[in-house]
């Protein structure tokens, strides 16, 4: 076992944010990683650590509290230095119980507590650590920012080890000025860097850079420390302010301040400025809020007036100081990220984990225990084979918001090469009022100068229905049908769809176009189950209602392939109420003869069956009832018997443990496929892309 101690070397370098990301990039690779911080500090010292409760929140995590700053003070004061360091190190041994490597966060040293500094070493020793240190590279070029930092590096590594080269690992440079771009490529190639100094080199295992999306508050932020009060919520809990304007001039002097992620500072009786800011929001521009100062409120009949203005979503808040006082408030905000604000800390820590010499951790980590998938490491996973060959992704639903972003997100990361079916202006100034900088390299459609283009082969494949050409020409005014026709003919190499439509309106063009693969006898689907410690497949859950024992079997092999192909090891666990022998009936017999089927048809498959879930999936009783079984007690791919027991146990899972679950993804078509959730964020249609790239693939 590792323990990495992560000492930051100024203020404000970044030291919780790289620690929190090392976590996400160790478990993303399948090491069992933990976390711990010895002694609580905050921004305002209040009662939490936010460190450990950001690793609450982004991981399945529950390291031990830290021990209060109020309490370390006591014990140096009293001369107790060594009892805390043994209430230090017992607190450790609880968070590194089972894991392969411990992340200890340092301690950032203040005015008003610079002693701070002196026991970074004393726990680096305590704990037999290895250290990483931390800096900033902000306000500097990244040159000039080195000398800077390899001049602290040199007495820091001192201070830890006069041989630091044996306790040092290297360090990491948070805010590199040099790219601005959030959407940088992700494991830049950081194998030869290194940082000079006067006893020999020291190795440079991240470069992070600067995220303008990393400081963005939710407008519901504001609400405590402005003491406001609020006029009309609208999307207050999910806006985000990009830029704050303090408006006193006339309107013709403000009109450049209307833009996505604006924030409107203005009096109250400034009737036209409140005016502009509503009719901005009603045309469609998603302004973060309106903040209203000065102990007044606005005419009622302004509000009447601006009213479907403020029905479109705009927050509007007010406040009893004047508009300079709030600016200064709002200027001298807390910068740390709230608890409760997991899409901004998701964010934070996959920018850090994506940006670390993964390379070099993977071999400093040396584990011998069997990696698990966890969910981190399973979409990472899922974004490294996508990028690897990036396939053509038509999207029928090209106009719809979400998908406009998930398309731009794709592109971006290089998981897929998506292209957009819709009316070209459309779109763009879609992306334009979400505040979406839209490449212009994606390709958008319009499906007004393709349909003519498939009508002949349109006919051809569904000539046994005898369809007239105005029968087809009425057909491929579907913009989904549409999709999947230049899927039949080769044009993309997969679709997604369903965000707008119903899964009936995504498959059954599939069905009748693309048709089932050579030896497969139905189209059926599973579900990537995302537990706390690892992934898991579950199928058939969505597709085929009461499958025979011949088709249940090709959902076994066919979800086989699927767990290998997103890099699951496939141990696959056909269930039933009954465990081998213990009991009998028509539906054991069914899941019996299926098991016997995959083991006749693709002997390499590692299956048994019929296995209790109880069995398939703790070992302890997998001892009792399946002594014998190579997949009892470990089981990674779940196939249920029937569309009832599958999709009941799916979201019996999800629910009762708050898992992820991915999919449905479908299987056993010629080509590529998705069905997306009505409901489904931009994230979940950035994971269906990528996971049907690589079924493309």
């Amino acid at each position: 076992m590792h323990t990495i101690l992560v000492v930051p070397l100024s203020d404000h370098a970044g030291l919780t944010s790289t620690s929190i990301g090392l976590v996400r990039a160790l478990d993303r690779m399948g090491i069992h990683v933990s976390f711990f911080k010895p002694i609580s500090q905050s921004y305002h010292e209040q009662s939490e650590d936010l460190s450990t409760a950001y690793i609450k929140t982004t991981t399945s995590l529950t390291p031990p509290e830290p021990i209060s700053m109020e309490e370390t003070e006591m014990m140096l004061a009293s001369g107790a230095s060594e009892t805390l360091l043994e209430q230090i190190t017992e607190k450790y041994q609880q968070a590194a119980e089972n894991a392969d490597i411990v992340i200890v966060e340092g301690l950032q040293a203040s005015s008003k507590n610079q002693f701070l500094n002196s026991l970074n070493p004393r726990i680096a020793h305590a704990l037999n650590a290895e250290v990483i240190f931390v800096a900033s590279a902000k306000g500097k070029c990244l040159e000039k920012a080195k000398k800077r930092i390899c001049r602290r590096l040199d007495s820091a590594c001192e201070a830890i080890d006069r041989n630091h080269n044996d306790r040092v690992l290297g360090a990491i440079i948070n805010q590199n000025n040099k790219d601005q771009s959030e959407e940088s490529k992700p494991n830049i190639d950081l194998t030869n860097e290194t940082l000079p100094l006067k006893n020999g080199e020291l190795k440079l295992l991240g470069l992070i850079p600067y995220d303008a999306r990393l400081t963005q508050l939710r407008t519901s932020d504001l609400i405590e420390p402005l003491n406001a009060k609020i006029l009309n919520e609208g999307e207050i809990n999910t806006r985000r302010v990009t830029s704050t304007h303090l408006c006193a001039r006339n309107i013709d002097h403000v009109t450049h301040t209307f833009h996505a992620g604006s924030l409107i500072v203005t009096p109250a009786d400034r009737s036209d400025i409140i005016l502009s800011t509503c009719y901005a929001a009603l045309t469609g521009i998603p302004i973060a809020g309106l903040i209203l100062t000065g102990d007044t409120h606005p005419s009622e009949a302004v509000l009447e007036f601006c009213q479907a203005g403020i029905d479109s979503g705009l927050p509007v808040m007010t406040t009893a100081t004047s508009s300079l006082e709030t600016a200064n408030v709002l200027s001298s905000l807390n910068p740390e990220i709230p608890t409760d604000d997991t899409a901004r800390l998701e964010h934070l820590v996959n920018h850090v984990a994506r940006h670390l010499d993964t390379q070099w951790l993977q071999k400093y980590s040396e584990t011998p225990n069997k990696p698990r998938l966890s969910p981190p490491a399973f979409r990472h996973q899922i974004s490294q084979i996508a990028r690897s060959n990036p396939k053509r992704i038509v999207l029928p639903e090209g106009e719809e918001p979400r998908t406009i972003e998930a398309a731009v997100i794709c592109h971006k990361r290089g998981v897929a090469k998506p292209v957009l079916l819709g009316n070209h202006a459309n779109i763009l100034n879609s992306a334009a009022t979400l505040g979406i900088d839209f490449p212009t390299d994606i390709e958008i459609l319009d499906p007004q100068d393709y349909r003519d283009r498939y009508i002949d082969s349109f006919m051809e494949l569904r000539k046994h229905k005898n369809l007239s050409k105005e029968q087809a020409v009425s057909r491929l005014e579907n913009n989904i049908t549409l999709g999947t026709m230049m899927l039949a003919e080769g044009h993309v190499d997969g679709l997604v769809s369903g965000a707008i439509h119903s899964t009936a309106d995504t498959i059954r063009p599939a069905l009748q176009l693309i048709r089932t693969a050579p030896g497969v006898s139905s189209v059926s689907s599973v579900f990537f189950m995302c537990l706390p410690d690892q992934v898991l497949v579950y199928g058939d859950c969505a597709i085929n209602l009461d499958p025979d024992a011949s088709q249940l079997a090709d959902i076994a092999i066919q979800s086989s392939s699927t767990a290998k192909a997103f890099g699951i090891d496939p141990r696959v666990a056909m269930i039933s109420y009954s465990t081998h022998d213990s009991g009998s009936g028509s539906d054991v017999d069914k899941v019996r003869t299926a098991t016997a089927r995959v083991k006749e048809l693709q002997p390499n498959i590692m299956v048994d069956g019929p296995l209790q879930y109880d069995a398939a999936s703790n070992a302890s009783i997998a001892k009792t009832k399946a002594p014998n079984s190579a997949v009892a007690g470990d089981a990674t791919v779940y196939i249920f018997p029937d569309l009832n027991t599958g999709n009941t146990t799916y979201k019996a899972v999800q629910r009762a443990g708050n898992v992820i679950s991915m999919g449905p993804v479908l299987q056993g078509l010629n080509k590529p496929v998705n069905d997306l959730s009505r409901g489904a964020s931009v994230e979940d249609i950035v994971f269906t892309i990528a996971i049907t790239s690589i079924q493309a693939q």
